[in-house]
């Protein structure tokens, strides 16, 4: 089985709801599942579906009193008052909510392994990227930070250079924070700009703590920003510092709520820009990484219409089975969709769209343009600590 790609799958993950109207709905997780299967491409990978993490490992990122505190949360979930992050608005508690979080960090963690064991080349846990909770507290819709944790066990195991490329609109906040002085592991988070989202973080000065300057890489985006200039401003920073930092791992988080429909933030990408990145990341572990990649979800709050086509593209990315983008998609899973939401499913996997963008450094620098402004601040933040110039 070396060399397959694999999908990280099990049902039980759908358990992680914080209940009705609450922006994270499983049902994202099953429709995509769903998609997943209607073109077949279960098929095309291995799917295997991992172990939850156990305390030992959950304590490579998180205290053991958050974990505790989770725990007690998840048996009572009427007494959590708030207390490391549990029980407000953004993470009520609910009951099993410690083994539903675990389970999916538990996804990540095995999708890890089997990529630097050599049982897997890509392994893509579209249920993981859970990127904001801190090691003592919740926040963000996260309670254990999978994304971290499967990083944490890639350096438990050996690994001494690790990538993880964060495209999520919101900042990869808690992965930086486990990182901060780690020189081993480069964050790179692409995001709306703190100015105007959740959670205010994510400066272009925002580079990494003492003896690991440069580790931390934040390039944040003007409300607004489509296809061309988010795929602009990726290509102006992520290729280069994978390239000097020569990652042994590219972790990448692929939350869909970069969208323009995404009732959460406030950027204009489409389903086919996502499309394009996902494969640039594809691209990136082959030429940086020796192909090892691990791929996770994360955000992404239009659950019918973008959420299971982006993340379809990223499991037919990794298994090399592409999909067209003008492909229909298949008339049972839309029925399925209407049968489980009343919502009309989308009728192709584009949103028609041909991603265009001018490249940083053939078009130049445009001083007066805010995107070019934010790429330039990053670039002059990090790049010298990796002996580039900015």
């Amino acid at each position: 089985m070396s060399g397959r790609a694999q999908l990280m799958w099990d049902e039980e993950v759908t358990g992680y709801d914080f209940g009705a109207g609450h922006p994270m709905d499983p049902v994202r997780l099953a429709l995509t599942m769903g998609l997943v299967q209607a073109y077949g491409l279960d098929r095309a990978v291995r799917v295997v579906a991992a172990k939850p993490a156990g305390e030992s490992t959950l304590r490579l990122v998180h205290g053991q009193e958050y974990i505790e505190a989770v725990r007690r949360a998840s048996a009572a979930p009427e007494a959590a008052d708030g207390s490391y992050g549990l029980g407000t608005i953004d993470d009520p508690a609910f009951a099993g909510m410690h083994e539903a979080s675990a389970l999916i960090a538990g996804q990540s963690v095995g999708a890890a392994e089997d990529v630097w064991r050599g049982e897997a080349l890509h392994a893509v846990n579209f249920a993981g990227g859970l990127h904001h909770a801190m090691p003592r507290g919740a926040s963000g819709f996260c309670i254990y930070n999978d994304p971290a944790l499967a990083i944490a066990r890639l350096l438990e195991l050996g690994a001494e250079r690790v990538a993880y490329v964060d495209v999520d609109v919101h900042h990869g906040d808690g992965v930086q924070a486990a990182f901060w002085d780690d020189p081993r592991v480069l964050t790179i988070s692409l995001h709306e700009h703190p100015r105007t989202l959740f959670p205010q973080t994510g400066w272009p000065e925002e580079a990494g703590g003492e003896g690991a300057e440069g580790s931390a890489v934040n390039l944040a985006l003007p409300a607004g920003t489509s296809d061309a200039g988010w795929l602009r401003a990726f290509h102006a920073v992520v290729p280069e510092l994978l390239a000097a930092f020569r990652p042994q791992v590219l972790v990448t988080q692929h939350g869909a709520d970069t969208h323009v429909e995404d009732p959460l933030a406030h950027l204009a990408v489409t389903v086919d820009a996502q499309r394009a990145v996902a494969e640039s990341c594809h691209r990136l572990a082959h030429e940086h990484a020796d192909g090892r990649w691990v791929a996770l979800g994360g955000g992404g709050y239009a659950v019918v219409d973008v959420v299971p086509r982006s993340w379809t593209h990223l499991v037919a990315i990794a298994a090399g089975r592409p999909v067209e983008a003008t492909t229909v998609v298949p008339e049972e899973w839309r029925q399925e969709v209407y049968r489980r939401t009343r919502m009309d499913a989308p009728r192709r996997m584009t949103d028609g769209r041909e991603p265009d963008w001018q490249d940083f450094h053939e078009a130049g620098y445009d001083p007066a343009d805010r995107l070019d402004q934010a790429i330039l601040a990053t670039r002059r933040a990090v790049f010298p600590h990796h002996g580039l110039l900015p």
